[in-house]
């Protein structure tokens, strides 16, 4: 099956999108080598609050939705772990819980994760393979981007999930992910289709699923950066 018939196999969910604003639209590719890490240089977990009493995903997953550590815990109807392969090639990671995940406690199970599942298909992959998570297990109300204390209470249970599963292979989706993993003044713009490589796992970057929905044109971008996941893996 030749690019563009492949690229077709995860168009047509457009007009599931929701209100919202468009990133702006920039390109920026270096090619498929990896680069130096952005600065300043952060670990994918806070050395100071790792869980290596959490002896695995199942673990993980009960640590998680008995988790009260910041207000979000407080507010969702079901936390959303994530799920998966515990012995995937490649982690997916989001922003957060939408409004289906929090009702099913499932990560992208929406319009988004939608999306996503055909990404994964055109690839030639299956989402029972892969494991697929988001940065913070909580719903913020209103689909809100996560705050800072937010997102410092989940990491070290994602950072956990990273150690058990030990991927060869990240892909980020979106920037908020892209911000909390790898750098605060990271622009997805600029930084899809970039090879990062941290503690012998590849990053790639790409856009969320959702900014797919609210611009289709993305996808030809995603699909580019998805070659060179594919081609990691072969």
């Amino acid at each position: 099956m030749d690019d563009e018939k492949q690229l077709q196999l995860f168009d047509g969910f457009a007009r599931d999108a929701t209100v919202g604003e468009r990133e702006v639209a920039v390109s920026w590719h270096l090619g498929g080598e990896p680069v130096p890490e952005p600065a300043p240089r952060r670990a994918l977990w806070p050395e100071t609050d790792r869980r290596d009493d959490l002896a695995d995903l199942a673990a993980v997953a009960e640590a998680a939705r008995d988790c009260r550590r910041c207000k979000l815990g407080g507010i969702r109807k079901n936390a959303v772990p994530g799920e998966g392969n515990p012995n995937a090639r490649i982690m997916w990671i989001g922003e957060g819980p939408g409004a289906d995940e929090d009702e099913q406690g499932r990560p992208f199970v929406g319009a988004a994760g939608r999306m996503l599942d055909r990404l994964i298909a055109a690839m030639g992959l299956a989402r029972e393979e892969m494991f697929i998570g988001n940065v913070v297990k909580c719903r913020p109300p209103h689909n809100r981007e996560p705050e800072p204390d937010e997102v410092q209470a989940c990491l070290p249970y994602l950072a956990r999930q990273i150690e058990l599963i030990r991927p060869e292979i990240i892909v980020i989706l979106g920037a908020t992910a892209l911000k909390a993993l790898i750098d605060p003044k990271a622009y997805i713009t600029r930084m899809h289709g970039r090879w990062i490589e941290r503690g012998g796992i590849m990053i790639m970057p790409t856009f969320h699923p959702a900014a797919l929905l609210r611009d289709p044109a993305r996808k030809h971008d995603v699909w580019a950066d998805m070659q060179q996941v594919l081609g990691r893996m072969r």
